[in-house]
């Protein structure tokens, strides 16, 4: 059984159609870029994994069953805009995560956090957007879930915390989990990637294997990605 499986997936608005006929599956234990410009459908599509939104048309499976309350259980969302209150301190916010997933581990995250040199009792908003960004990815990171989904995780932050960023995907997602991550910064992000899928108003026009692609093209998946996406 697959991990996730979308089934003939659509998604319009009105007469728009913003998705159509997505199918995929996703195994356990991988790193999939989900790729594509900004507007092609990537967040769209994960937010109806994650059933924030209501599909048009197909279905969409985790573990076999339809997307819900016991799909959400096990899979961790990072949105692309933080949620988070930021009145709150990182030791109020690591509470709120302890009593809403059963699946988190405090003294994980207390411990990804003090790497950082950070004080608990700071509040987000007395903290720059790269540092509420690198709390929000530690709280993602330490649930010990079957699906990690990460929607432009590196967006609007330095090159060194990317590297931080990718390390902490790296080492930190549970043992047979996979992990999803849509971006459209490929150079960044290349080298951890098992998988690619390329999407393009709203239809997945490449899904490979990233070595096998890497061999095939003789190219990086940043030089194919260029190449297919140029204007």
């Amino acid at each position: 059984m697959e991990l996730l499986e979308c089934i003939n997936l659509e998604k319009s608005y009105g007469n728009k159609k913003v998705l159509k006929k997505i199918n995929l599956k996703i195994p356990r234990g991988k790193i999939i870029g989900l790729l594509g410009k900004n507007g092609t459908g990537k967040t769209t599509l994960i937010k109806l994994i994650n059933d924030l939104l209501t599909p048009t048309n197909g279905k969409i499976l985790v573990n076999g069953k339809e997307v819900g309350i016991e799909s959400k259980k096990i899979i961790s969302y990072l949105p692309e805009r933080t949620y988070l209150d930021k009145s709150m301190t990182v030791e109020e916010v690591i509470h709120y995560f302890e009593d809403f997933y059963d699946n988190f581990d405090s003294k994980k995250a207390r411990k990804l956090l003090k790497d950082l040199n950070l004080d608990l009792d700071l509040k987000l908003s007395k903290m720059s957007k790269g540092m509420q960004e690198k709390v929000q990815l530690v709280l993602v990171m330490s649930r010990s879930a079957e699906l990690y989904i990460l929607d432009e995780p590196l967006g609007g932050v330095d090159p060194a915390t990317r590297d931080y960023i990718l390390d902490t995907i790296l080492n930190n997602f549970s043992e047979g989990a996979s992990v999803i991550i849509s971006t459209h910064l490929i150079s960044d992000i290349e080298r951890i990637l098992d998988e690619v899928i390329f999407i393009d108003n709203g239809k997945i026009i490449l899904s490979s294997d990233a070595d096998e692609l890497r061999i095939k093209e003789k190219k990086s998946i940043d030089e194919i990605f260029r190449g297919m996406f140029k204007c």
